[in-house]
């Protein structure tokens, strides 16, 4: 079922961003045990400093499924990590999204019937019964419930050198998506050679390549992307190490390789923050990442000199979506009984997508 986002009350929007978090407050404390505020990294300030418990999306799913006595679970973050909560919760919990517009661009580029056709095309190449299928935890419920029917896993961008490891110890190839960057980077990290690593165009036959290529291959990389990595680039890292010889650079591994190759770490935000927040005092960093965790970090750590590696604000839009009048008007209706923007996902689906995430919790 498509759910859409409803015009919230128009005072909202007049509310100053005081008020709203005086109200927030108070909702907050009337709700009391009931309610169970999750925030991702991405989040803004106005909203994630009324988190209960910050992190990434998995982290956060988990964490939902433990407070089991927490009926309300609102999720600021994007839709696909909502659905990720809603799999791991029981029956007596509702998981909550403030703005169903919150989606994710990189997620919606591998969807259902794209990646089945694909597997089809695949089949009447090689032996499909010898590809194992890896979703990137950023997918649909849809998708993970794709991988799991098949044998797959999924993973994060923290063990995704793990989970490509398990999966070519079980068969000859890998079928990752929807990130090819993250792909990319996992395998070339594994050792698997350049002429091992094919590109799926979602829009071509074979995704563009030939059949002598796929056979060849050990890695099938969807064309998927993240857009807010995708404004990182090389010369970004140049310009860095010409300005301070001192300055250390990490970044996501969502970024192109030739970020990565440039960079002096790389890993996932939660990674990314212990990094940082470990080192010692003075120390410089220029990290690629969302503006929201940069700025996060540079605020929590003014002994260290923190900047982004871009010059420009690399923001996710649709994580932004979740505002403070949304955040309140989800709670007003709580407050009064009202459950608005639940997320759920279908049983058969949750099942199947849970035989994947309980795959990647094995390995």
């Amino acid at each position: 079922m498509v759910l859409q986002q409803v015009d919230i009350r128009s005072e909202l929007y007049s509310q100053s961003e005081d008020i709203l978090a005086e109200r927030i407050a108070a909702r907050k404390k009337e709700l009391a045990e009931k309610l169970l505020i999750l925030c991702h990294h991405y989040q803004q300030e106005s909203v994630y400093k009324f988190a209960d418990m910050t992190g990434d999306s998995l982290k956060l799913a988990k964490h939902a499924a433990a407070c089991n006595d927490k009926p309300y679970i609102v999720f600021c973050g994007v839709h696909f990590m909502a659905e990720s909560a809603d799999i791991l919760t029981g029956d007596n919990q509702a998981v909550i999204l403030p703005d169903l517009r919150a989606g994710c661009p990189m997620a919606d580029m591998a969807t259902f019937d794209e990646v089945s056709w694909a597997w089809k095309e695949l089949n009447g190449v090689t032996d499909v019964d010898r590809i194992i299928p890896v979703t990137y935890v950023n997918s649909s419920a849809a998708i993970k419930a794709f991988v799991g029917e098949r044998g797959g896993s999924v993973c994060t961008s923290s063990n995704a050198e793990r989970v490509l490891t398990w999966a070519l110890e079980r068969g000859e190839k890998v079928f990752f998506f929807p990130d090819e960057h993250l792909g990319r980077n996992s395998a070339i990290a594994l050792g698997i050679k350049p002429e091992e690593i094919v590109l799926w165009n979602r829009d071509e036959y074979l995704g563009g390549n030939k059949a002598e290529a796929i056979k060849r291959a050990k890695a099938i990389l969807w064309n998927g992307y993240c857009t807010v990595h995708m404004q990182f680039n090389a010369a970004h890292v140049r310009m860095w190490r010409e300005r301070d010889q001192d300055i250390r650079i990490m970044v996501h591994p969502e970024c192109t390789h030739e970020v990565l190759a440039g960079a002096d770490l790389y890993g996932s935000t939660e990674n990314i923050i212990k990094a940082v927040s470990s080192s010692p005092p003075g120390s410089k960093w220029a990290i690629g990442t969302e503006i929201n965790l940069v700025n996060r970090l540079a605020r929590l750590n003014p002994d260290k000199e923190i900047h982004s590696l871009s010059p420009f604000q690399c923001l996710c839009s649709t994580m932004y979506r979740i505002k403070p009048k949304y955040l309140l008007w989800i709670l007003d209706n709580l407050v009064k009984g009202e459950v608005r923007n639940q997320i759920t996902v279908d049983p058969d689906t949750a099942k199947l997508a849970k035989i994947a995430l309980d795959r990647m919790l094995e390995i």
